[in-house]
């Protein structure tokens, strides 16, 4: 099988260093083009990185007969717009988190990709990995017992605001759409669906969210704790708590291609539960490829992505309007 040629739109920092090294290393993927509306950036990126051509501008690498699959790593409030772009041009799309800013955006994505017969994902890497993959299946197998509790953060301190798209709000900048989503989330794979969420947090001079605190309430009493941080010390992990037993993941959604580990304490007994290291952008981007080879269905569906941006929206609501928000169906 031949591998998917992949063209990539933007020189963002995800995409020189984690996505397109991933998909260099795939086995049925290459990247054959990149673009800058910078076409110097392009040149030089498309020269450091080993790609065969840059493009001066987004709309000449969508002409390129050769590219069948496009990676977007544009500011957030760009996903929209060139997903739709992409479809229109017959491209395959693997866009990053958030896939838009709304649940409505993303409508309108999948259904240009629907009417387009084109493949569309969102960019969730951690949901590749087999420690993630492990977890789900504990948590759904019963090793725990009855789920009752999830808790979730992701934060980390940027030192240069004034100088960072997150928080620039005309770009979709904020906590929740750049690091509370993998929190929303893994909860949300683990739980379900919630009913109804409360934020409380700091919305910054710039007019973004930059550290929010949530409560997630879902059917039969079980909850979610959530935090996430553009102005805090870097933490990224998760617990599941259950009737019988409590597992924790550190280090969980960027968590780099070393072994890792999943703790389960059950009682006063613990347990670690080791996972062989891989490098989780390589696992989806190959997934990715091997969907659009077949013409299967992605295992992480756009609608997914509706889902997560619906309790976004509410907590974004909540944290407005300093009151429970339900979250829409």
């Amino acid at each position: 099988m031949e591998p998917i040629k992949w063209g990539v739109l933007g020189v963002a920092n995800i995409a020189k260093r984690a996505v397109i090294p991933a998909i260099q290393r795939s086995r049925n993927g290459r990247v054959v083009a990149i673009a800058s509306r910078t076409p110097s950036r392009a040149e030089e990126t498309a020269r450091e990185l080993g790609i065969r051509r840059g493009h001066g501008s987004y709309e000449a690498l969508l002409d390129d007969p050769e590219v069948q699959a496009v990676y977007i790593p544009l500011p957030n409030s760009l996903h929209r717009a060139w997903t739709v772009r992409c479809a229109e041009a017959g491209k395959h799309i693997l866009c990053e988190k958030p896939l838009g800013l709304s649940a409505g955006e993303c409508d309108e994505m999948i259904g240009a990709c629907r009417q387009h017969e084109v493949a569309l994902m969102e960019a969730f890497m951690y949901r590749f990995h087999p420690r993630t993959e492990r977890v789900a299946r504990m948590a759904a197998g019963g090793a725990l017992g009855e789920i009752r509790l999830v808790r979730a953060a992701f934060t980390f301190q940027i030192r240069e605001p004034r100088t960072n798209i997150r928080f620039r709000p005309d770009l979709g900048g904020g906590a929740l759409y750049d690091v509370g989503c993998y929190a929303v989330n893994v909860s949300r794979m683990i739980l379900g669906e919630p009913e109804e969420v409360f934020a409380g947090g700091r919305i910054g001079p710039s007019g973004v969210d930059e550290q929010v605190g949530a409560l997630l309430r879902f059917s039969e009493g079980r909850l979610a704790l959530l935090d996430c941080g553009l102005t805090l010390p870097r933490h990224q992990g998760y617990e599941v708590v259950g009737a019988e037993a409590s597992l924790r993941v550190s280090n969980a959604f960027v968590s780099g291609a070393a072994d890792a580990e999943i703790h389960v304490t059950r009682g006063s007994e613990r347990t670690v539960h080791a996972v062989s290291g891989t490098d989780q952008y390589q696992r989806m981007v190959e997934h990715f490829a091997d969907a659009v080879a077949s013409g299967a269905p992605v295992s992480l569906p756009p609608e997914d992505a509706v889902r997560n941006l619906r309790v976004i929206g509410a907590l974004l609501a909540s944290l407005r309007s300093g009151r429970p928000e339900r979250v829409a169906r």
